[in-house]
């Protein structure tokens, strides 16, 4: 691959509705070339999964890192879009970005260092990471940050915040981790004699964090997808949001229920009406629970307004199922917000 970039120069790239053109390097994405130049590029995973910093290609080629079909849809490829975090410019291109956000959070990516505090056992398979860290981290409710155990696993992992911000930047943070079959940070974070062991954290990143609006809110999560969600949500309380909720979780049992302690105080203080709706896919019928039974998708009808804005994170399956509901519901594109939850080894299946 990298016979592509001998001797090669710089590149120009136009984006549409902005007047400055952004000058991209050999090697460079598209997207790292954005961010580096102060571009409110739309981005969340950076590895090729979340298709946030999907836009469309006007004018010129690209050299694709990985497989863009796997994550776009038949309609979007058939219209020339392409990764911006996937792509690099072998000529001067012209691009279209649909979701160009000239504001939203505004926070320098830093890398500290800090130490594990805590371990949580949730659920069977998620636990709640606690690391303090030797200086504050400023984020906004619903980024994520970079992960890694240096001189044990060196290639950082993406987790959402699971905890919403404080002002000056909290030095106390925290994540839910999954665990997944053959993930090797997944693995070492259920260990329970963690407590002090040195890592790195790198952030924030990503652009799901909420919208100002007084449109109503859903919130669609799944599994660890929770604390994107959470965080968005106590951070929306301590700034008296009242705009009304409605939060589907899908589940696969009652064990895999948790923080139901800190959604209740959500709903108990919340200044309007706020649903908390369990949704179990795999209960057993003889079991106690009078809740939802079947998946998320089959309440989004039910409970989706044309006119709210949609916050939702979990597996890309899920995330992938739910948005034809939310369009049929009328709920407009644009007003749907995603952050997909993909690990590594499905990464690599793309790849």
């Amino acid at each position: 691959m990298f016979g592509l970039f001998k001797g090669a120069q710089p590149k120009t790239v136009h984006i549409e509705g902005l007047d400055a053109p952004l000058q991209v390097n050999p090697r460079e994405t598209i997207l790292t070339a954005a961010l580096r130049q102060g571009v409110r590029f739309p981005h969340s995973c950076r590895v090729g999964g979340c298709a946030s910093c999907k836009c469309q290609l006007k004018r010129g080629t690209v050299k694709e890192l990985t497989e863009s079909a796997y994550i776009l849809s038949e309609q979007d490829l058939a219209q020339g879009y392409i990764l911006a975090c996937q792509a690099v410019p072998k000529t001067d291109l012209t691009i279209r970005v649909d979701n160009l956000q000239a504001g939203g959070p505004d926070f320098s990516p830093a890398r500290v260092a800090g130490t594990v505090a805590q371990i949580h056992r949730h659920t069977h398979d998620i636990v709640e990471l606690a690391i303090t860290l030797e200086q504050p981290l400023s984020y906004a409710a619903g980024q994520y940050a970079l992960l890694s155990v240096p001189g044990l696993i060196e290639t950082p992992r993406s987790y959402s915040f699971a905890t919403a911000p404080l002002a000056g930047g909290n030095r106390d943070i925290r994540f839910f981790i999954r665990a997944v079959p053959g993930g090797q940070m997944s693995q070492w974070a259920q260990q329970p004699s963690l407590v002090g062991t040195a890592v790195q954290v790198e952030g924030p990143f990503g652009d799901f964090y909420l919208r100002d609006s007084e449109q109503p809110i859903l919130c669609i999560a799944g599994g660890s997808g929770l604390a994107p969600v959470k965080a968005l949500l106590e951070d929306a309380l301590a700034f008296k949001c009242a705009r009304p909720v409605t939060f589907l979780f899908g589940a696969r049992t009652q064990r895999d229920l948790y923080c139901l302690d800190a959604l209740r105080t959500l709903q108990q203080n919340w200044a309007t009406d706020f649903r908390f709706i369990p949704v179990l896919s795999e209960e057993p019928v003889t079991s106690d629970w009078r809740g939802a039974r079947g998946l998320v998708t089959d309440f989004i009808a039910a409970h989706a307004q044309p006119h709210a804005q949609v916050y939702m994170c979990g597996p890309p399956a899920m995330l992938d199922a739910a948005e034809p509901h939310l369009l049929r519901a009328g709920i407009p594109a644009e007003q749907i917000f995603s952050d997909r939850f993909l690990d590594r080894s499905a990464l690599a299946r793309s790849a």
